[in-house]
């Protein structure tokens, strides 16, 4: 697998991110892959809070999941009913199976291809609008973590998080997981 900065050559290139709460959330499902769930109120209230805090920064591209959601299965119905397969995705992620496919190490495959096709564009400033899996997938990419650190990257909903790219192609973290505008009328300027 390859470990994401080791390909990226622009400089001074930043990308932000940012998700929202969705009616799964809110009910505790599993998501992945389908258009399933959809944006709750305090979701779509969320992206508008980011759109708002975004607004004075200039993106060259943006990028966005073309899925909405995913998975029919609730946490309370996967714990009772598959708990060594919930106990291996809560404690040790890398290795949760399904069907043949490891999820968590799908997603640093693809995380992976996103970073190539998102820093090879013309441009310097990028914004990706994602889900929580995949913005943690991203961020631990660019920061050349494995799968199994899955877990060590949290993302709020509404929570934004910025790197910046040296001429190199290394990636640095400027922000993680901002949310000043969630809870005032904060604007981002850089």
């Amino acid at each position: 697998m390859l470990h994401g900065c080791k390909m990226w050559y622009k400089t001074n290139q930043s990308v932000d991110y940012m998700n929202g709460l969705s009616s799964w959330n809110e009910e505790s499902r599993v998501q992945g892959s389908s258009n399933l769930s959809i944006l709750t109120e305090t979701g779509v209230q969320q992206a508008e809070k980011c759109r708002k805090a975004l607004a004075s920064i200039h993106f060259d591209q943006c990028f966005s999941s073309p899925i909405s959601r995913a998975k029919c299965l609730e946490a309370v119905d996967s714990r009772q009913i598959y708990l060594k397969e919930y106990i291996t995705w809560r404690e040790d992620p890398s290795n949760f199976i399904v069907n043949g496919v490891y999820p968590a190490r799908k997603l640093w495959e693809m995380a992976n291809e996103a970073w190539k096709e998102i820093l090879f564009m013309p441009g310097d400033h990028f914004l990706a609008v994602a889900h929580k899996s995949m913005l943690r997938a991203l961020i631990c990419t660019a920061l050349e973590l494995d799968p199994e650190r899955f877990r060590a990257i949290n993302v709020n909903n509404g929570g934004i998080c910025v790197f910046n790219f040296n001429k190199r192609g290394e990636a640095m973290l400027q922000s993680l997981n901002m949310t000043a505008h969630m809870y005032s009328d904060h604007i981002y300027l850089y």
